[in-house]
């Protein structure tokens, strides 16, 4: 039977010796191993060049318009503009809807660096693993509870995949979403309400999944939960179909028209594997709760879409579905379920961790640098503070913050006569050809010296007068 169809439960009131177990330490310690992992690993991947303006550099560009009390907007998001676009910097909130980014502004202001959305990204995963780790101890009467699901959700497949691609919005999306499912284990309708309702300003998709917790709650509280349904509703209603479209260059929202040669029956066999990831991490117990059913909106865009890079387990598009999957399964194993034992998702996180982008931190190339990495920082160190300058996909995040950045792509020399520098990597591939477009550019064009040039690194400046 679904869960939606089971008979309602009574929430489970916690006891004196379930507060005693909620205590805080565990599950505190729990998130500072996470974001220590977290932190180090995308600090230093982005110090090796593996971070990219699409998107580190675009978020960044975001944030730091916030810090500066402007709209966010992105040059480097202009590269794929819609026709006719000639602005300068492409407005973000015509893009996706994630007011929640001036959150950031503050921090930002304080160290303005594109290394803050980094660290502040892997807080926000703690912070979700605290909340997951304090439900098990909770919730739970098994010893180690918090500390076997709270490791096993802090390095899930879906969230390693967030981490290892630069920032993402939808990180704020992660602790409201365990916040919210928390409370609703808890029997705090009201303040699972609340947490829910936040997702509307984290990007427009996750309005369907904050009505879908609506109906939930209204088995539980009727009124809490129909007000939630109906506001999370119209509020999506009218951001995908009115302020995303009025902010937008061409008027429109651009992700209900995307145009890809795949319909939704197309690989089926990547989009299988996915399913199989997920109940796998919980040995498929979270579908025997009711809660598993918020994954039920993201799975179905993704699923349905022409685009096959929403398919699979990679990026960041499955982080959302992490505290999800493990509240849904506290909610199962609190009711007495004994097998399979508390601690399978914690093997599980360990029997992938080989595949997943911490597997990095063992490995001793990964604190060493490439030539070429040594040749990419001498290359960005050449740019000055206030240039207007066209860089490599991987070179982007490393001048957001202190230049005008474009990225490399066809034509950009001719939309943007304005860029005096190019700093260029023979080895980044996306856009493709990009490289090879903007050095015949500037040599058609004239008037640019080389500056700089080692292992397939180059940078170009314009000759002034």
């Amino acid at each position: 039977m679904l869960p939606l169809l089971t008979r309602p439960r009574p929430a489970l009131t916690v006891t004196p010796a379930q507060g005693a177990r909620g205590s805080r330490t565990v599950p505190s310690l729990v998130a500072v191993a996470v974001f220590v992992l977290y932190t180090a690993f995308a600090l230093r991947q982005h110090h090796r060049f593996e971070t990219t303006g699409y998107d580190l550099g675009i978020f960044e560009q975001a944030v730091r318009a916030y810090a500066e009390l402007r709209p966010p907007a992105s040059e480097i998001r202009t590269a794929s503009a819609p026709p006719g676009f000639s602005g300068e910097a492409y407005p973000l909130l015509g893009d996706h809807f994630h007011p929640i980014l001036i959150l950031l502004a503050p921090l930002y202001l304080l160290v303005p660096h594109v290394e803050t959305l980094l660290v502040a990204q892997a807080g926000l995963v703690a912070w979700s693993t605290y909340v997951v780790s304090r439900a098990a101890r909770r919730h739970l009467p098994q010893p180690g509870a918090a500390v076997s699901l709270g490791l096993a959700y802090g390095c899930s497949w879906g969230l390693q995949q967030l981490i290892g691609f630069d920032f993402h919005e939808v990180a704020f999306a992660v602790p409201l979403l365990a916040l919210a499912c928390a409370a609703y284990l808890d029997g705090r309708w009201t303040a699972a309400a609340w947490w829910a309702a936040g997702l509307l300003l984290v990007k427009e998709d996750l309005g369907a999944t904050a009505a879908l917790l609506g109906l939930l709650l209204m088995r539980r509280q009727r009124r809490v939960g129909l007000t939630l349904f109906l506001s999370a509703s119209a509020a999506t209603v009218l951001i995908v179909g009115v302020v995303i479209p009025a902010l937008a260059p061409d008027g429109r929202y651009g992700y209900l028209t995307q145009q890809y040669a795949y319909g939704p029956f197309e690989g089926l066999p990547i989009k299988a594997l996915t399913l199989m990831a997920l109940l796998v991490i919980t040995a498929g117990l979270a579908t025997r709760s009711p809660l598993v059913l918020l994954m039920v909106p993201t799975l179905a865009w993704r699923l349905t879409s022409p685009n096959p890079a929403y398919w699979n387990t990679e990026l960041h598009y499955s982080a959302v579905l992490m505290p999800i999957a493990f509240l849904a399964l506290i909610d199962v194993l609190r009711r007495g379920v004994t097998w399979p034992p508390v601690s399978v998702p914690l093997v599980v996180a360990v029997l992938l961790m080989p595949t997943q982008p911490l597997s990095s931190l063992a490995t001793p190339d990964f604190w060493r640098d490439s030539p070429r990495q040594a040749a990419a920082r001498t290359a960005v160190s050449l740019i000055p503070d206030g240039a207007r300058v066209a860089a490599s996909n991987n070179l982007a995040p490393h001048l957001t913050g202190r230049a005008t950045v474009h990225l490399v792509s066809e034509g950009v020399l001719s939309r943007r006569p304005d860029v005096n520098w190019i700093a260029a990597d023979a080895h980044e591939g996306f856009p493709p050809g990009a490289f090879d477009s903007v050095l015949r550019a500037a040599a058609e064009e004239g008037g640019w010296r080389r500056v700089y040039a080692d292992d397939g690194v180059l940078v170009l400046q314009r000759r002034s007068g």
